[in-house]
């Protein structure tokens, strides 16, 4: 039960942004941004992002945004999509780059204490491809997904418990992307 009182049923970050859409708005344009743009140089897929956030969300052991994020990576993995739960349970094993195992590193670091980024972690993943642009947007969704991780644990909206739930989320987030939710 959430802390707040919402009037609305909906899961997670979804109930606080019809909750309060004037700071919800921003809050889903920073989602779009980081997860379908990207800054100019970065090389990583939309599905990487995604990734990276549910990666985050993982560790913050936030299950909404992990079970949303991740359900929106395995729709845009598409046939590969058993890479995103085999990267959830250990990125060291998982089938994916060099470069994306040396970006959740940073990521991970990020969540736990952005202080040690230090110059060998970023050193690591320039040396396995990592761009500036890479680099930076992974820091930003480490950063950013922590503090919606924060958001939606801190009121302790909904997080449904029914896989089928976050299939659909998924493949409306890998589809549609962030646009804010109409009012109930």
């Amino acid at each position: 039960m959430p802390h707040i009182q919402l009037n609305n049923d909906a899961p997670g970050i979804r109930s606080l942004v019809l909750f309060r859409p004037d700071t919800g708005k921003p809050l889903y344009e920073l989602a779009q941004a980081l997860l379908r743009a990207g800054s100019p140089d970065s090389t990583l897929s939309d599905a990487e992002r995604e990734l990276i956030a549910a990666y985050v969300s993982n560790l913050n052991r936030t299950d909404f945004c992990m079970n949303s994020h991740a359900a929106a990576s395995r729709y845009l993995f598409g046939e590969q999509a058993t890479v995103v739960d085999q990267t959830l349970q250990n990125p060291e094993t998982a089938p994916i780059s060099a470069k994306l195992r040396a970006l959740l590193t940073i990521a991970e670091r990020v969540t736990a204490d952005a202080r040690t980024v230090s110059d060998e972690v970023v050193a690591a993943a320039r040396a396995e491809g990592a761009t500036d642009g890479d680099i930076h947007d992974t820091v930003l969704i480490a950063a950013s997904f922590s503090m919606y991780n924060r958001y939606v644990d801190g009121l302790a909206t909904l997080t449904p418990e029914d896989p089928a739930a976050y299939t659909a989320m998924g493949e409306r987030m890998g589809t549609l992307g962030y646009a804010l939710p109409k009012s109930n």
